[in-house]
């Protein structure tokens, strides 16, 4: 029973340090760009859009379909980082912990 009683306490303190990374995720911000920083995504790091930012050279009516492929890969760029950011946090969370291939935390 030694065994279970470990192993419980680490699963209650994984699930501690995994509540810390959701909070840190959610204050953490990534930014993505297209166009040579012509278009910037802001993402949180829980993947919600905060702010686009343009530049006024891009509005203008016959750049109307440049201007929404350069948001869709600022927005695919940031969308990267935020994943990334959240691999990383969540490989510090389990602690090497061996997890089977697709499986992903938090459920």
């Amino acid at each position: 029973m030694k065994n279970l009683g470990d192993m419980m306490k680490q699963v209650q303190a994984m699930q501690s340090r995994m509540a810390e990374m959701q909070a840190k995720l959610e204050q953490a911000t990534v930014v993505g760009q297209s166009g040579g920083g012509l278009v910037k995504v802001t993402l949180s790091g829980k993947g919600v859009m905060t702010k686009l930012d343009l530049d006024p050279s891009l509005l203008k009516p016959e750049e109307k379909e440049i201007l929404e492929d350069l948001i869709l890969a600022a927005h695919s760029d940031a969308k990267a980082k935020a994943e990334a950011m959240m691999a990383a946090e969540m490989q510090s969370v389990t602690g090497g912990l061996p997890l089977p291939p697709g499986f992903k935390l938090p459920f």
